[in-house]
């Protein structure tokens, strides 16, 4: 064959190398932060498994929906989005670019950023789990005042276990040079919060174990199945659920960022309720499960509503039973309550009641 032959077919061969380099670079430019994402089928079940969650719940817990939403939004970085938000590479979590610049945008927004739609969407899909029980049951206020500080310290405890490892170990190329980003280490101290008072069994990938240990099984295997995760991570959410179940246990009082919360919430929504009161539209206050702080007198139907006696929460009209702690609904006279024997034990007073069912989420 001529030599120009061979040229010629060794210059297409190195044009063809070229574009399927720049094709490579395009892909990862989008998928580290570059507009124009393509959902490869998996959003749309994300999205049709929340519908459906939500579609059944009488109350729709707000801030998991928040949540759900600002995670898929910082993925997708729509067009009014993608000139505001950083880059994937402007926010990795890594503990020596963190503690050398002082970074504090890597240490907080790298939560919210994902890797691919795969790893979007597995967490979405936990978070919506976790997120439906425990606003649920703890009220939309103290969930979001959990979550922001959740997150605080299961990034924080990541970045001190890093730092020990190389102080201590000189061990830093595995994990001081770390880049990662996920929601995940919320969730692990999302679920040490939602099983710490559990005495069930549950499957963690095909193994039966107590709900209690849920997290540190599904930490190793996880670490053993799965490449590439982010073990600090993963150990600091764990470890940052049991700080925060310590820390609301020995500490009465107000916690000073759910308080901030309310208050931001009161300044938001004082213009609508000034309106409402205005034009006297119906007082509805919504946290959690229930409505509170209305003022008409125990048990007596008002709206539809009737307030339980025992815990004060209210209840719609058509039940007659109360839904947080089992009150039956007997008009004005004293309550009857029926306690479940696994959670509270027999023949509890209304006090002891009522002092244990605030215990239960630390308040």
């Amino acid at each position: 064959m001529p030599q120009n032959a061979w040229n010629k077919r060794e210059t297409r061969s190195r044009e063809g190398e070229k574009k399927e380099e720049e094709e490579v670079e395009e892909e990862e430019r989008m998928e580290r932060g570059g507009r124009g994402r393509i959902t490869r089928g998996m959003l749309p079940l994300l999205g049709f498994q929340v519908l459906s969650e939500y579609s059944r719940l009488r109350r729709k817990p707000p801030v998991t929906a928040g949540l759900l939403l600002t995670n898929t939004l910082i993925y997708l970085r729509p067009g009014f989005l993608h000139k505001i938000l950083p880059t994937l590479d402007e926010v990795w979590f890594n503990p020596h670019l963190i503690l050398k610049n002082k970074d504090l945008k890597r240490l907080f927004l790298s939560a919210f950023y994902h890797m691919g739609e795969s790893h979007l969407v597995y967490n979405m899909m936990s978070l919506l789990w976790k997120g439906i029980q425990l606003e649920s049951s703890m009220g939309s206020i103290e969930f979001a005042a959990m979550i922001a500080e959740l997150v605080a310290m299961s990034q924080g405890i990541t970045l001190l276990l890093a730092k020990s490892l190389l102080v201590f170990f000189d061990y830093e190329k595995a994990y001081y040079y770390e880049h990662a980003v996920g929601f995940s280490g919320v969730l692990f101290a999302m679920k040490v919060v939602l099983n710490s008072r559990s005495s069930d069994y549950t499957y963690v990938h095909g193994l039966i174990v107590p709900s209690r240990y849920a997290a540190w099984t599904e930490l190793i295997l996880i670490q053993l199945f799965v490449p590439g995760v982010s073990f600090l991570g993963h150990l600091g959410g764990i470890l940052a659920g049991i700080l925060y179940l310590r820390l609301r246990r020995s500490y009465l009082g107000p916690d000073p960022v759910t308080s901030v919360i309310r208050n931001l919430v009161g300044l938001v929504s004082w213009p609508l309720k000034f309106v409402r009161d205005i034009f006297q539209f119906p007082r509805r206050q919504i946290s959690g499960r229930g409505t509170i702080g209305r003022s008409h007198p125990p048990s007596r139907s008002v709206s539809g509503v009737w307030r339980c006696p025992a815990c004060t929460f209210d209840n719609s009209g058509w039940l007659n039973t109360c839904e947080m702690c089992g009150t039956e609904r007997e008009g004005d006279g004293p309550p009857t309550v029926h306690v479940q024997p696994f959670l509270y034990g027999d023949d509890l007073s209304l006090e002891e009641l009522r002092r244990r069912r605030l215990e239960r989420f630390g308040r």
